[in-house]
């Protein structure tokens, strides 16, 4: 039984290192606006590039209705407050998230053969 658990963390590592090369491969892109995994591509590696997005797209929303209302275009301040407060609280619990993953990698690894 201890030699299928160490197969399957193996397979599971295994993965999780492919879904690190597609991420690299994708950042090292140059001149993408919009870089995006393969179309048949899913699980954890999807997941966080979905995430990432998202939390990008807030900070660009948030920084645009700043933008607005610093040039005058806009009067509505606490909807831009608010949209730079979901974005900030966006990006915390994604850092939080990653956080946890690199925890769960470090015991991982520190599992014994």
């Amino acid at each position: 039984m201890g030699n299928n658990f160490h197969a399957s963390i193996g397979s599971h590592l295994a993965e999780i290192a492919a879904d690190a090369q597609a991420l690299s491969r994708i950042a090292a892109a140059t001149g993408e606006t919009s870089a995006s995994l393969p179309k048949n591509a899913s699980g954890f590696g999807a997941y966080m590039v979905g995430a990432l997005r998202s939390v990008n797209e807030q900070d660009r929303l948030a920084a645009a209705k700043m933008d607005d209302v610093d040039a005058g275009r806009s009067d509505d301040l606490v909807g831009a407050m608010l949209a730079s407060q979901e974005a900030s609280l966006s990006f915390s619990m994604l850092m939080q998230v990653r956080n946890k993953i690199v925890a769960a990698v470090d015991e991982l690894i520190k599992l014994p053969l």
